[in-house]
């Protein structure tokens, strides 16, 4: 399991104030938290918190915490559990540091990595990931940093389903064993299921003569000319009458 280390300072005050005088210091801020611990305010270099979660892991590296410098009663091991960033300049704006124990099991999202071709995508199909993480429970010196499932059998019409994977002992998974995780499809299939059925009309046209259609241009125009016609008649009775 990958393992890296991280310096911290403790902060005060919640204050939108405080955190922009920590940001303008090139710092974030951040909370620890976990296991009853009362939260923890620190303040974070996100350089330091990005190269820590820069492994294969990712979010599942151990992180060494040590706060303030001490290294014994301030260092803990931590999870990187969150982290906000500015929808505009893409930067760290807040991170949430979870504490954890080695003799405590935890539930972790593991990446899915697919391997090999599938022997489908010869005879035209593609190759659909319906699932790309995988949440399991396990040790955290036994979190896997990553579940590859091979795809080299996998033909049209054929699937992977999450009871199909194969995990490391002592990693027990949550997820629902029925869910896909890879499955080849048929590009025929789809465009048949896209086709309109016979008889059908195209999306936006209606069958003429159903009600709301429009009527003929040259229906239309007969049909004034009967109305102006018993309007005539009706006049020259009426002229008759008189």
């Amino acid at each position: 399991m990958e393992r890296s280390e991280l310096s911290v300072e403790l902060r005060t005050g919640t204050r939108k104030g405080v955190a922009r005088k920590i940001r303008a210091k090139g710092m974030i801020p951040a909370i620890l938290y976990g296991h009853g611990l009362e939260n923890v305010m620190l303040a974070v270099d996100p350089r330091a918190l990005m190269k820590a979660v820069d492994t294969e892991a990712g979010t599942n590296t151990l992180i060494r915490l040590t706060i303030g410098g001490r290294s014994e009663e301030g260092e803990k091991v931590v999870l990187l559990r969150d982290l906000q960033v500015d929808p505009i300049k893409r930067v760290p704006l807040h991170a949430d540091l979870y504490q954890i124990r080695m003799d405590e099991a935890i539930e972790v999202d593991v990446p899915i990595r697919l391997i090999g071709k599938a022997a489908g995508i010869d005879e035209g199909g593609i190759l659909d990931q319906g699932l790309r993480e995988l949440r399991v429970e396990c040790l955290p010196g036994s979190i896997p940093e990553v579940v590859e499932v091979d795809v080299t059998a996998l033909g049209i019409g054929d699937l992977i389903h999450v009871s199909d994977l194969i995990v490391p002992a002592g990693v027990k998974i949550i997820e629902e064993l029925t869910t896909t995780v890879a499955t080849v499809t048929s590009p025929m299939a789809e465009e048949e299921a896209a086709a309109p059925v016979e008889g059908e009309l195209p999306a936006g046209e209606v069958a003429p003569g159903a009600e709301g259609a429009e009527a003929p241009a040259e229906g239309a125009a007969a049909a004034d000319g009967d109305a102006k016609g018993k309007g005539d008649a009706k006049a020259k009775a009426k002229g008759k009458d008189d």
